[in-house]
């Protein structure tokens, strides 16, 4: 049974959104409708880390609270993100035999396979860590790799590969205390990229294969997609912050008109436009530097066909598209988040595209119908399901 109203709160270092979302999907077969939005400055985190828990509990509040009154609702229970510097992803396989004496494959073997994948992660990626997600890029039975869904195959030795994309564990408890707190709760941790990839990109672009940036404020998170499969994920220490404070300093200017300069929204201030792109391109190497070394050690630089997609507050730097395709050798472009003609909530950017992702997955999650593949990836105990492409 799949829910008519759910929420997604994300909560980042510099904002906390809401989203209240209603299904749709009966009526015109599209993206949810947005019934209620709220927003509020996030205060207490610190490139994704909780540093004052009361801090963040009081935004939540404030943000939820927002929320509530434009809806005319009590929110009791949300979806929420987890990003910063402590999420990232590893891919591990495993292997189990399958026993049953008609050999077919089930959901049994499904969870064991993929246990048996989490479990042979490297100590590094598995201590004072959570996994959130386990998402499986490539089944074999026999060796032989399997297409699809394997539920119903039959063979003797099932194998997975699988992205295990996991957070510090202090991180993820501290965030759901937090929310907690807050009165709301917390019914599923989503991976900000996962969640933000819902109404960033296309199925066509997952399928064909590209990859996600989401320029924050102090840090950039990408995802990789392929055979509309999330198959990479990395969080890097750097943001657009980083520009704004070289622009202050280069241009001995305050870090409010900096940020304006930055953006190209101060009207009727002159500076060297030379020196201007000099520190802009300067610090963007550095982010598209980091981006092309993962996707070397991924072995998929140069080999995207749907390029690079961009998102998040940095992307709204004018020559950041241009500067990725060229950097990187791709296609490129700043994401779209098209919410249609129905919603008539204050979105007006891609910076919500988490809590709107987090809202559609929220409304999914019961409907086994809609899973885009076989549920393997549990949270708390809850399997989580993963999201059919719903933009047209």
């Amino acid at each position: 049974m799949t829910r008519s109203l759910s929420v997604g709160i994300d909560i980042g270092t510099y904002h906390v959104k809401v989203v209240v979302a209603q299904n749709q999907r009966e009526i015109d077969k599209g993206l949810p409708r947005i019934v209620a939005t709220g927003f509020a400055e996030s205060k207490g985190l610190r490139h994704g880390y909780v540093l004052n828990h009361t801090d963040v509990t009081q935004s939540v509040e404030l943000a939820v609270r927002q929320a509530e009154k434009s809806a005319g609702i009590k929110i009791r229970k949300a979806h929420v993100s987890v990003g910063g510097i402590s999420l990232s992803g590893s891919v591990s396989t495993g292997s189990v035999v399958i026993t049953r004496a008609d050999g077919n494959i089930t959901d049994r073997e499904i969870d064991e396979v993929s246990e048996a994948s989490r479990g042979s992660l490297p100590q590094s990626a598995s201590q004072n860590r959570k996994i959130i997600h386990t998402i499986p890029i490539q089944y074999k039975i026999d060796g032989k790799v399997a297409l699809g869904n394997p539920i119903g195959m039959k063979g003797s030795k099932l194998e997975a590969k699988s992205l295990s994309i996991s957070v510090l564990e202090h991180h993820a408890d501290e965030i759901i205390s937090a929310v907690e707190n807050a009165g709301i709760i917390v019914e599923e941790l989503v991976a900000s990229p996962i969640a933000a990839s819902i109404v960033t990109l296309t199925k066509t672009q997952k399928i064909a294969g590209c990859l996600l940036a989401n320029i924050g404020s102090e840090t950039v998170s990408i995802v990789v997609y392929e055979n509309g499969i999330p198959v990479s994920l990395e969080v890097f220490p750097i943001g657009s912050n980083d520009i704004t404070n070289d622009i202050a300093l280069g241009l001995k200017i305050p870090l409010e008109e900096a940020e304006e300069v930055k953006r190209g929204s101060l009207i009727g201030a002159s500076y060297p436009k030379k020196k201007l792109d000099e520190i802009v391109t300067a610090r963007l190497s550095d982010i598209f530097e980091l981006i092309e070394a993962h996707l070397k050690k991924i072995n998929r630089n140069e080999l995207l066909p749907a390029g690079i997609v961009l998102t998040g507050g940095g992307a709204s730097i004018e020559t950041i598209a241009e500067f990725a395709k060229t950097t990187l050798k791709l296609p490129s472009r700043i994401a779209p988040i098209s919410l249609g003609d129905k919603n008539k909530a204050p979105i007006r950017d891609a910076s919500w595209s988490v809590a709107y992702g987090l809202s559609i997955i929220a409304l999914t999650a019961d409907d086994e119908s809609e899973t885009l593949f076989p549920a393997v990836s549990k949270t708390f105990g809850k399997i989580i399901s993963w999201i059919k492409q719903f933009l047209p």
